[in-house]
């Protein structure tokens, strides 16, 4: 179910340094996606792996071996190619209409969970 992948998101986000902001970003994504009809078992572990990657990019100033660390943590949590991954981001882009800027009160409820459990 979508709870288990995002508290993957979240565990992996954490082991690689990210930001609450960026994992609340990486949910919210995600959360478009489901509403989208976009998830399927096929793809899930795929679209939460990019919503990260998306959200890590974007929001923070990560490094290209950064990155790259962040794509292999990807890989080896769910178990998917780097290439279908790189795929997948695209593919969330256009879903996302290429709104990766996400307004406050969408990022907000998140962060302050995120911020509170830790």
């Amino acid at each position: 179910p979508a709870s288990s992948l995002k508290r993957e998101m979240r565990n992996l986000s954490e082991e690689c340094n990210l930001e609450p902001v960026t994992v609340s970003m990486a949910y919210v994504y995600f959360e478009k996606l489901v509403l989208q009809g976009k998830l399927n078992k096929q793809n899930r572990k795929l679209c939460a792996g990019a919503c990260v990657l998306l959200a890590a990019k974007i929001s923070s100033d990560l490094r290209k071996h950064e990155v790259k660390h962040l794509i292999d943590k990807l890989e080896e949590r769910f178990r998917f190619n780097r290439r279908d991954l790189i795929g997948f981001e695209f593919t969330v882009l256009v879903a996302l209409e290429l709104a990766l800027y996400l307004p406050e009160n969408q990022v907000l409820p998140h962060y302050r969970r995120l911020t509170q459990q830790s």
